[in-house]
């Protein structure tokens, strides 16, 4: 039983950090359309920073998450909140929902991960 119980708790560690690298990396991926707009290089790069400040931000987050889980199990959270607030501001479609539980819904679930982590880890 005490296996089962580590290889749950190895489960509950891992799996919100390697989700949040896959989930940051796969919002990198978004800012790739700024190449081939006809920008020069300084407009480029600029272009390339703007779109990557959610990236840089969560990334901080997952750094400072890896030891202490309660600020990733919230920020996380935050930012799938943030997310669906940005979305609806603007004339909503239905099409917006697929995006909204696609992003929003990994990060929702990275951010319960990592609560359930510390609050395992607080017991």
């Amino acid at each position: 039983m005490a296996k089962k119980i580590k290889k749950v708790s190895k489960f509950v560690y891992w799996t919100p950090r390697i989700l949040s690298i896959l989930f940051i990396a796969f919002l990198a991926l978004f800012s790739l359309d700024v190449f081939g707009n006809g920008y020069t290089f300084g407009q480029t790069l600029v272009a390339l920073f703007m779109h990557n400040v959610p990236v840089f931000i969560l990334a901080i987050v997952l750094w400072i998450s890896w030891k202490y889980e309660i600020v990733g199990g919230i920020a996380f959270i935050l930012a799938g909140l943030l997310y669906i607030y940005v979305l609806t501001r603007n004339a909503f479609e239905w099409y917006m929902l697929s995006w909204a539980i696609q992003i929003s819904g990994v990060a929702f679930f990275i951010g319960i991960l990592f609560l359930m982590n510390w609050y395992k880890k607080k017991k």
